[in-house]
């Protein structure tokens, strides 16, 4: 079976939570698999995050599937382009190329979430910030160390008690169905081995 490695961030900027790291302890709490699944909780900076990272694909995964929250969205994005860009316009690692494309079919992962009544869409752009940054990180560094970790980035919504400490109306999505849609990622890759 295969080796996965399973990563969320820590809580930033004005949300005491993370979304991707809340789903992340939820589901290790249930899932059931035979294939070995590492955790990883980053911090938000990009260095930091970055060595992290680097550190972590060494170990020689068959997949990587990283979490980060997207506060606004209504719905679970699959992001399919990592970009060689920072929030200012410089290039993540100069002379690197511009973008690395999922190689993982998303089109099939999203048809199966949304038959399973989450709701779910590929994204062709993940922003310029650290979501971004690691998607594009985990594919540059598996193509530099000659790694065969196939990776993808899911976004996920907030859930209803980060809004709801907010005020605002802001869409979200329960911690249970953002687990189920990660174990069906999970379950999914399992099925491209």
């Amino acid at each position: 079976m295969p080796r996965i490695l399973l990563t969320a961030f820590e809580p930033y900027d004005r949300w005491p939570d993370n979304s991707s790291w809340m789903t992340l302890v939820d589901l290790t709490s249930w899932l059931d698999t035979s294939s070995t699944v590492i955790t990883r909780r980053y911090p938000v900076d990009l260095q930091a995050a970055s060595d992290r990272l680097r550190k972590d694909l060494l170990d020689h995964y068959d997949f990587a599937i990283h979490l980060g929250q997207s506060p606004g969205s209504p719905l679970i994005k699959l992001e399919s382009t990592g970009l060689n860009l920072r929030t200012d316009g410089n290039p993540l690692i100069d002379g690197a190329p511009a973008a690395y494309h999922t190689p993982l079919p998303l089109g099939g992962l999203c048809g199966k979430l949304r038959d399973d009544g989450i709701p779910a869409e590929v994204s062709h752009h993940a922003g310029t910030y650290l979501c971004n940054a690691v998607l594009y990180l985990s594919q540059h560094f598996a193509a530099q160390l000659n790694l065969n970790t196939r990776s993808m980035f899911i976004h996920l919504p907030l859930c209803p008690a980060q809004v709801a400490r907010t005020g605002e109306s802001l869409p979200s999505c329960s911690i249970k169905m953002m687990a189920q849609a990660v174990e069906q990622s999970i379950r999914w890759v399992e099925s491209l081995t």
